[in-house]
């Protein structure tokens, strides 16, 4: 077994890493990029090790700064999360030069699933059928425009090597055929380090539900039952629950055994994920996702089993001949994904901030997975995932109540989140009937009522004078322990970052509101989409900003002539900073 593992990732899913890694008695270690510096993961890892600055592309997707805290943490095995470079091959590969251990896939079965597009002929290959699509990269509006005469509108344009539901436009039309593939690309490059996109017929009302598997170096395979994550908004999994509800033993039966067919057809090894759309008692492959799944706590939850021991155990060699399918379709277990994100008119705008206050739900059959605590802040640079509440029981109907009162138990000020979402979502006859779909919650479900409130604490007097500061010697993070008056700051080394001065003129305000078009959250700009002299009418695309890893088409709110830009491609944002002035 392994002495000692470097988590290559962040957040929530690093501090799981973490905690199973103690349990096994296994060291840890974790890198940080600079907002990340005093994180809830770095807190509790063992180690510590800076990787860079604060975008992904100049941390956590920064290849030799992570393979250098890799050496210099004397770990022997990696274990990359979920996102980032937890599917990139050739990263895997150079782990294994380095004479350690990647905890995943190996890089060849990674290079074939990894792939959308490889994995789409394997699993044709392996018999069973995919999303009619293209099995090739597209690089034009044309090339859309003629699949969407094949297959008739929308079309789904997606990244080639994305996953969680980012990288993927939906295009209804011809005439958005060319900014969707813009918009996928930068997406794609932004959060995978790769633009390649291909194409898929949109289905009109499907599920999307996702089989579980595990298979070790010596071929024993085991099917641990199917997930559906339907509920989505922008195509980003907002719920998740085991078993799906309503899918035949038979179906059920046929889904597990052809996720395992494909797996084994690419000589696949460890933790993995084979997606599926299902629609009318049919299902179609639609990509495997080579590592742990963020909704992987419902499956343990029906299980009993420890997925992240379990990928341990089989990258350090360990059979699973004997491990049981311990699959249970009666219990039921549901996920959550609590975010901070604006929900109000249904816009689940990203809502970075602090967290003021942070009170967790208890009680039989509940389970909180979260990334941060009070005092901690969420950056505008990864996603906006601040905890997973799981709920769990004998039956989807206990399981859902539950859930609705863990809802109601848990409290977070400072920053606005979805939970009011989730108790709409779990309130609703359909979802309680499973009458939905993908599209379900965009298209169905009426989010005008709902507000997300957002709230601050009152300052609290420190009842304990012990403080744990950090100290930082070479990249290396150590914690120090300090005994002081609660009323006490201490000094801190705050590291000169760059930043771009204001090309023109302050962004604060300028002229009266009604002329202005300002910024409804913290985000880079990505796309300027209007000059200096255009005429622009109310509802069309100012620019585009990128939040927590989203993008986010600002629009105009009024008729006009745009008279100054005080942006460029690349500024980041605050609230409420003008973007435009018109005439």
């Amino acid at each position: 077994m392994f002495s000692k593992i470097l988590i290559a990732n962040r957040g929530e899913i690093a501090v799981r890493i973490i905690r199973t890694c103690k349990e096994m008695g296994i060291a840890t270690a974790v890198v940080y990029s600079e907002p990340d510096r005093n994180s809830m993961a770095t807190r509790m890892a063992d180690e510590a090790y800076f990787i860079g600055g604060s975008s992904a592309s100049q941390s956590y997707l920064n290849v030799d700064s992570v393979l250098l805290a890799l050496s210099r943490s004397q770990a022997d095995a990696l274990h990359p999360g979920y996102g980032f470079l937890s599917e990139n091959a050739d990263f895997a590969q150079a782990v294994a030069d380095a004479g350690k251990v990647f905890i995943g896939p190996s890089p060849s079965a990674m290079k074939v699933m990894g792939d959308k597009i490889s994995a789409r002929k394997t699993a044709e290959e392996a018999g069973v059928q995919g999303v009619p699509g293209r099995s090739h990269c597209v690089n034009s509006a044309q090339d859309v425009i003629d699949f969407a005469q094949e297959v008739d509108w929308p079309v789904a344009i997606k990244a080639a090597y994305g996953g969680g539901g980012r990288g993927m436009k939906v295009i209804n039309s011809a005439s958005e055929a060319e900014s969707g593939i813009e918009s996928t690309q930068r997406e794609a490059l932004a959060s995978f380090g790769r633009s390649e996109i291909y194409l898929e017929k949109y289905l009109s009302w499907p599920r999307h539900i996702e089989a579980q598997i595990a298979i070790d170096k010596f071929g024993n395979g085991i099917f641990l039952g199917e997930r559906d994550c339907s509920c989505q908004r922008r195509h980003q999994k907002l719920l998740e629950e085991c078993p799906a509800p309503g899918l035949s033993p038979k179906v059920r039966q046929a889904m597990g055994q052809a996720a395992l067919k494909i797996a084994k057809h690419c000589g696949y090894e460890n933790l993995g994920t084979i997606e599926f759309l299902y629609e009318k008692d049919k299902f179609y492959f639609l990509e495997m996702n080579t590592r742990l799944q963020v909704e992987h706590p419902v499956t343990e939850m029906t299980t009993g089993l420890d997925l992240v021991r379990l990928q341990i155990e089989i990258a350090a060699g360990q059979s699973i001949k004997d491990k049981k399918a311990t699959f249970d379709p009666n219990m039921h277990s549901i996920e959550c994904r609590i975010n901070a994100e604006d929900v109000s008119g249904g816009l689940f705008s990203p809502t970075p901030g602090t967290i003021t206050q942070f009170d967790t739900p208890g009680g039989l059959g509940i389970r909180l997975d979260a990334g941060y605590q009070s005092g901690d802040s969420l950056p505008s640079f990864y996603d906006n995932l601040v905890a997973k509440l799981i709920s769990w029981g004998p039956n989807r109907q206990i399981a859902i109540k539950r859930m609705l009162q863990a809802l109601t138990e848990i409290k977070i000020q400072g920053i606005k989140t979805n939970i009011e979402a989730h108790k709409a979502i779990l309130d609703h006859k359909d979802f309680q009937d499973n009458n939905y779909s993908t599209k379900w919650v965009e298209e169905k479900l009426n989010f005008s009522n709902i507000s997300s409130l957002e709230t601050t604490s009152p300052n609290k007097q420190l009842a304990l004078q012990e403080q744990q500061i950090q100290a930082e010697v070479n990249g290396k993070l150590f914690n120090v322990k300090l005994w002081i008056s609660p009323n006490s700051q201490l000094p801190q080394a705050i590291p000169a970052q760059a930043s771009k001065p204001l090309s023109r003129s302050s962004r604060k305000h300028h002229g009266s509101a009604s002329k202005t078009v300002i910024a409804p959250m913290q985000g880079v700009i990505t796309k300027i989409a209007v000059e200096v002299g255009q005429s622009i009418a109310q509802g069309e695309i100012i620019c585009v900003l990128e939040a927590m890893k989203m993008e986010n088409n600002v629009l105009a709110d009024q008729n006009g002539v745009v008279k100054e830009i005080l942006v460029s491609v690349g500024d980041s944002l605050s609230n409420g900073d003008t973007i435009i002035i018109f005439e």
